[in-house]
């Protein structure tokens, strides 16, 4: 077994060198591929197979096509060869006849590797065998494969080095590409959806002046005309609410986001979220936002409401509403309603088995009552609102309760999905707020750079409407809506530690 693994590099390297040979054997010949600009390609596979997808065993079309693509299989009996050719939109079979394409040029195809980029015109025929073809009149290599395709690049043992080379993993495994479509496709939705809603898309600064007291970790960087240090966005929140201070009343933007934090399936240092803002509405003109786009969606992408994820059968076009106290009971037997003091909150917590927060306020227990016993319960959709003024800083109070706010989050296979608020317009609430939330990072952490955005209070003072605000992961609802068990498996080029090479 040992002896297998080695011989496997070492097949490689051997038959990379070959490919180098016979790339410097056709460039001394005068035929080196890479001085190709460009090459015709006036048809897809898909299209094709489509379009003669009646077309009986053993007849022609009569139809002249240019294809364009890499070879991915080639089997060479003698004077005819077939070989498979993979397009932007799939594969197909194409056969290879010395008589008709010349002698030269099939030696040349003989030649070709698997992994080789080829241009080639013919007509589109049926075979005996029943598969929609292309009889090669022209073939050209545009491009020469100098690394042999891996043979097995797929299962738990190679999933690292499918996140390292997205190349070749979107290569050799076609469906992976079928993720990234719709990614594509979720994005274009959301955007149509709040397009029509009236929103406008637009992009704030990624690099900002200072540190925000949030408990989110910045990554800090240094301009060097400027000469000071800048950080890299936690969010894109206070720079969009200031644009509804200016009169733009229903804003959104697809923003890359940067957290200095742990990575896990769920987790990756950079990725991206929406944000958005609607004047003149509440968190609950919110709530209806998210059930209504995510109805949309689940039929869109998927075609029904009802999506399996991870083996659990989830219902889009249900969703629970409970308060976080409602849901604590529920799920606890613990009434927030029984404590009368931060002391009783305190003394439940021990009783319970529940860690407590830095800060051991009455709310702040609360929420980690909910960690510890609602979250894990919520597989079906459910917005959870209601939540403690602690830990909510950029959220209205509630009128009738200030110690709450009118801040919902909404839970769906025991994961948070994404945020909303009543939007605090109150600049002297704020400010009391940041200042406090930055005094009790500092309390933590004495070294911190946490400083309060002044800038933000001040547009405040000109006034914000009463605004609905709502924020939420894009790469979490890809994992959903393509059934993908890590974040990994829905960015591209996910963040990894470098291998020396």
């Amino acid at each position: 077994m040992e002896q297998n693994k080695q011989s496997a590099p070492q097949n490689a390297a051997s038959e990379a060198a070959v490919r180098r040979q016979k790339l410097a054997d056709l460039k001394a010949a005068g035929h080196d591929p890479f001085t190709i600009t460009k090459c015709k390609q006036d048809a897809f596979s898909a299209d094709l197979k489509e379009e003669y997808k009646d077309l009986p065993a053993e007849e022609d079309t009569g139809r002249m096509v240019s294809l364009a693509g890499r070879m991915m299989s080639k089997r060479v009996m003698g004077k005819a060869s077939f070989a498979h050719l993979r397009d932007a939109k799939g594969d197909i079979q194409i056969f290879v006849k010395r008589d008709l394409l010349g002698d030269e040029a099939y030696a040349a195809f003989k030649k070709m590797d698997v992994g080789d980029i080829i241009a080639c015109t013919g007509e589109v025929f049926r075979t005996k065998m029943g598969e929609l073809s292309v009889r090669v009149h022209e073939l050209t290599l545009v491009s020469k494969s100098l690394l042999p395709l891996p043979e097995k690049f797929h299962g738990l043992t190679d999933r690292e080095a499918r996140y390292r080379q997205r190349y070749v993993d979107l290569i050799v495994n076609p469906e992976v590409k079928d993720t990234f479509v719709k990614r594509s496709q979720i994005l274009k939705e959301i955007r149509a959806y709040l397009d029509e809603k009236g929103f406008l898309e637009v992009d704030t600064p990624i690099l900002t002046p200072f540190e925000i007291g949030a408990s989110a970790r910045p990554f800090y960087t240094h301009h060097n005309t400027l000469d000071m240090d800048m950080v890299l966005r936690i969010e894109t929140e206070l720079y969009l609410k200031r644009l509804i201070v200016g009169g733009m009343d229903r804003v959104y933007e697809v923003g890359r986001i940067f957290r200095n934090e742990g990575m896990d399936p769920k987790h990756n240092p950079e990725f991206t979220t929406i944000e958005l803002y609607q004047a003149f509405t509440d968190f609950h003109g919110m709530m209806d936002l998210v059930e209504e786009l995510y109805k949309r969606l689940a039929l869109k992408v998927c075609g029904s409401m009802e999506i399996t994820y991870q083996g659990k059968q989830i219902d889009l076009g249900h969703w629970e509403r409970l308060t976080m106290v409602e849901a604590v009971k529920k799920y606890s037997g613990v009434d927030f309603n029984d404590w009368k003091t931060d002391e009783d909150a305190i003394t439940a917590a021990k009783e319970h088995h529940v860690e407590l927060p830095e800060v051991p306020t009455k709310g702040a227990i609360l929420a980690e009552f909910f960690d510890a016993f609602v979250e894990d319960k919520l597989i079906q959709p459910t917005f959870i609102y209601d939540y403690p003024v602690e830990i909510s800083p950029l959220a209205k109070r509630k009128p009738d309760d200030p110690a709450f706010t009118e801040r919902f989050e909404y839970f769906i296979d025991c994961t948070e999905y994404g945020n909303a608020f009543s939007e605090l317009n109150d600049p002297i609430d704020q400010k009391a707020r940041f200042e406090r939330q930055v005094a009790e990072r500092k309390a933590i952490e004495p070294n911190c750079k946490a400083q309060v955005d002044y800038d933000y209070v001040t547009a405040l003072e000109y006034g914000l409407p009463p605004t609905g605000g709502l924020g939420f992961g894009v790469d979490r609802l890809v994992m959903l809506l393509t059934d993908s068990a890590s974040i990994r498996d829905v960015l591209l080029f996910p963040t990894m530690k470098p291998v020396e090479q």
